[in-house]
């Protein structure tokens, strides 16, 4: 007889985006993985991962099918949720540039910017220093990114990169900018972990925010 997984039961929002290559990660870190097109999948999780892909239509299709007001209600409880490039834009409070009418799910006290680091002909690769998270450096791709350009007191930057890097040069005046954030249970990143082959950052979701050991 098969045993029954014992992992933590973690959402990949599945209505568009790389869903696929998150799930693999955390399925390969002993998650029990299921998709989240709809209110009723994100009962009984132990937490969510909001993937890339486009903030825009992330956004529509989740009002349009009652996911938003159930995640929103999620975060307020104090489920854990780890947003990557698009899904860092769905979880900030404020968005500098929307598309018309664009919303979020709100809950980490940051302002982002769409596109930040310019389009996909200038998307990146770098490596982070992010001590919290990994005692190495943690490769990083940056696909059509969005940037913090504001983090509230009680937010935690957990790596940035130069200013230079942003399309239209640093944001109020000077300093480097953060692109991996959290505030208590909420966990983003303005790059793609998933792609990289290095799963610090899942690691660390699961580890630290879905079941903490402290």
């Amino acid at each position: 007889m098969t045993p029954r997984p014992t992992g933590p039961l973690v959402g990949v929002f599945a209505l568009q985006g790389d869903v696929a290559e998150h799930a693999h990660v955390l399925a390969a870190l002993g998650a029990r993985v299921v998709p989240v097109r709809a209110a009723a999948d994100l009962t009984g999780l132990d937490g969510l991962v909001i993937p890339g892909g486009e903030s825009s239509v992330m956004d529509k299709l989740s009002r349009l099918l009652g996911v938003a007001p159930a995640v929103r209600e999620g975060i307020a409880e104090g489920l854990p949720v780890y947003g990557t490039c698009a899904g860092m834009i769905m979880l900030a409070e404020t968005i500098a540039n929307p598309i018309g009418g664009q919303q979020s799910f709100g809950g980490l006290d940051i302002t982002v910017q769409r596109n930040a680091f310019g389009g996909q002909v200038e998307s990146f690769e770098t490596t982070l220093e992010v001590p919290e998270v990994s005692g190495e450096p943690v490769p990083a791709v940056f696909i059509r990114a969005p940037a913090v350009l504001r983090a509230g007191g009680d937010v935690q930057v957990l790596a940035s990169v130069p200013a230079h890097r942003l399309e239209s040069g640093t944001p109020d005046g000077a300093g480097p900018v953060p692109v991996a954030v959290r505030q208590g249970n909420l966990l983003a990143t303005s790059f793609h972990p998933e792609v990289t082959g290095d799963w610090s950052f899942h690691r660390y979701f699961l580890e630290r925010l879905v079941r903490p050991t402290a």
